[in-house]
């Protein structure tokens, strides 16, 4: 069996249609089906059923294929192995990043990297669900948060503060609460995780904990919808510092409630395992920390975060 023909099969199975995964991988539908059936002649039982009208996995497949996305991901971390032995860079950029960090941070500063770079490709994975490395097929993800995973390795790359933001269109409108207790009387806007709103926020103040339940009319599972609402004027929003730094720098939304701090996160970049941390995967995680650093910064500069943010 050539690795080739399988990484064929994988990829019709990934769109469910022999055309469609023969035009991803530039090549004829006959010379796909030819991989198909060489694949299935050497294992011996269909992958695929075939109707005049879909294609799909057969229950032989359905077991099968998931074990052979783990070879062929084992081999290619064989080979980033040895190029990292040569301290080669290049190879594909496979990361998953949130919604918001993703789109309106990340990926600008990924395009710098690309230019500096250009024996690297790039495949994004923007979305805010949880991250299957084999099921999403990303070789790392840059989230919120240190890894819960023990089998994961991860590079923090910086903390960071959340803030309570709102317009100050919104603002004028509607006054700046001086306690948390004084939001209940103000539109939040939520982002929802699964099932779960998160319209409970909550606060510190040196040693005193805050806890306030606020009620709105605009909830979403995307952080960049919620930023976008936020900066049109509907509410209050807790966001990262780093979501919004575009936003407070330009002055299109204000810090409120500086003496309470929503509670504080991290930014991680997360890899499957230590065999899959090459010289680009480095060299991206240095980027990463420089890259926060000089925002972070510029946030500390306009006063918008305190001077011991970086030494926390």
């Amino acid at each position: 069996m050539l690795l080739n023909d399988l990484k064929v099969v994988l990829k019709v199975a990934e769109f469910r249609s022999i055309t469609a995964a023969a035009n991803s991988l530039d090549m004829q539908m006959a010379t796909a089906s030819a991989a198909i059936k060489r694949v299935e002649k050497a294992v011996g039982v269909e992958l695929f059923i075939r109707t005049t009208r879909q294609l799909r996995l057969s229950p032989a497949g359905e077991r099968y294929l998931p074990q052979c996305e783990q070879a062929l991901q084992l081999l290619d971390a064989a080979q980033s192995n040895v190029q990292e032995d040569l301290d080669v860079l290049g190879g594909e950029i496979r990361i998953a990043l949130s919604s918001d960090l993703g789109r309106n941070v990340i990926t600008p500063w990924i395009d710098e990297f690309l230019n500096d770079h250009p024996e690297v490709a790039l495949r994004s994975n923007i979305s805010d669900s949880n991250i299957d490395f084999y099921r999403d097929s990303v070789d790392m993800a840059l989230r919120y948060g240190s890894p819960t995973d023990a089998s994961m390795y991860g590079f923090k790359i910086c903390n960071v503060p959340r803030l309570l933001c709102a317009s100050p269109s919104y603002i004028a409108a509607h006054g700046i609460p001086s306690h948390p207790d004084e939001l209940k009387n103000h539109n939040g806007l939520f982002y929802q995780l699964g099932d779960i709103v998160q319209n409970e926020w909550r606060f510190k103040k040196e040693e005193h904990s805050f806890k306030v339940k606020l009620k709105g009319n605009r909830a979403s599972n995307d952080g960049d919808l919620v930023r976008r609402w936020c900066v049109s004027g509907h509410g209050f929003a807790i966001k990262s510092c780093l979501d919004m730094a575009d936003d407070l720098l330009s002055g299109r939304t204000v810090n409120v409630l500086t003496d309470y701090q929503p509670t504080p996160t991290e930014l991680w970049l997360v890899c499957p395992s230590r065999q899959s941390i090459t010289p680009t995967v480095r060299l991206l995680r240095d980027y990463f920390r420089k890259q926060t650093r000089l925002l972070l910064e510029q946030l500390i500069e306009k006063k918008i975060l305190p001077s011991n943010v970086l030494n926390q």
